[in-house]
């Protein structure tokens, strides 16, 4: 059975929806874009794909918070700002590390638009 056929066009517009203020959050809008997402997902309601997609786009975000945290007070700690290894630090970040980010999250919308989780179950 088609995943469009199991989900409504509203849940299937919610799950699109969050999955892009996830990256928006990631990219263009931060925080704004979360607020966004959380909204989305106040709306939502459990066991369907839209929950789905809003609560992934949390996790997805929170998590690379977290990590931007992380790096940020190692960079702090192992030579501050006038340190020349900072911008290594920060150019292999945001090139590696939160680009993989916004790629799952670029993935999650994809599948969103079909209706279907990031993992499949079969």
């Amino acid at each position: 059975m088609n995943a469009n056929n199991q989900h409504s066009k509203l849940q299937l517009k919610n799950a699109a929806n969050a999955a892009l203020a996830s990256i928006l959050n990631l990219t263009l809008l931060p925080v704004i874009g979360f607020i966004a997402l959380y909204l989305i997902y106040k709306k939502t309601t459990p066991n369907n794909i839209d929950h789905y997609h809003a609560v992934l786009g949390m996790k997805i975000n929170i998590i690379a918070a977290f990590v931007l945290f992380v790096v940020s007070g190692l960079m702090i700690l192992l030579g501050g700002f006038n340190s020349p290894w900072t911008w290594v630090y920060v150019i292999s970040y945001f090139t590696i590390v939160h680009t993989a980010f916004i790629v799952i999250a670029l993935w999650a919308l994809v599948r969103s638009w079909s209706g279907d989780k990031l993992k499949s179950n079969q």
